[in-house]
């Protein structure tokens, strides 16, 4: 399934490329996630969140017009990121423990823009297609597991800057999902009252 999506939006990106008055180039960039502080007691484990790490992202992007201030701009980005948590289960011989999670997934933002002379406003979703984790509550909680969904949508809207062929953006992106929808222990699901959110910075170079 995760493999068949990929291909999908890949695919539906070829056609711009092909596009005579096409750009494409390579991005990459920063992120600063927004968490908010927050406590769960499950099944004897107590988990908080104590810090979102800054994260990193760089692909490809290519920019469809579609009139002379309107265009379509589908990219692929690797994202990678990281979530400290402070963890204490006495079963588990933990108090107080910082441990973290590290999250990889396939970015695909479809962002409709307006150009205003060399400033650009822009909108659109945003799929997240998870490729893959590395989790130390995993290594060290008995009762703990992942089970992450293949795709999650969110939405970015922000502001760019165009200034020859270097492009740079600041967007804000929203989550339509929970935080740690992924995580179970015993059996039961932890969620997180708070949708993710982030800061996207980014600079790009055109071809």
């Amino acid at each position: 399934m995760k493999k068949q999506v990929i291909w999908a939006l890949a695919l539906s990106i070829v056609p711009f490329f092909t596009h005579a008055q096409v750009q494409f180039g390579v991005r990459a960039g920063l992120s600063t996630p927004n968490l908010d502080k927050e406590t769960i007691d499950q099944n004897g484990l107590n988990l908080a969140i104590l810090d979102a790490n800054y994260g990193f992202h760089l692909g490809l992007f290519s920019r469809f017009p579609l009139g002379e201030k309107l265009y379509l701009q589908p990219e692929l980005l690797f994202n990678s990121n990281t979530v400290d948590f402070n963890v204490t289960d006495m079963s588990e011989g933990l108090v107080n423990t910082v441990l973290n999670e590290k999250y990889q997934n396939l970015d695909i933002p479809f962002m409709l823009g307006y150009k205003i002379g060399p400033l650009r406003l822009e909108a659109g979703p945003v799929g997240h297609v998870f490729i893959a984790s590395k989790s130390e509550l995993d290594d060290e909680l008995s009762t703990y597991d992942q089970r992450f969904n293949d795709f999650n949508l969110g939405y970015q809207t922000g502001v760019g800057l165009d200034i020859w062929r270097l492009l740079v953006d600041v967007r804000y992106e929203g989550s339509f999902s929970n935080f740690g929808e992924h995580m179970q222990v015993g059996g039961e699901q932890i969620r997180f009252s708070q949708n993710p959110s982030r800061w996207v910075m980014t600079v790009g170079l055109a071809f």
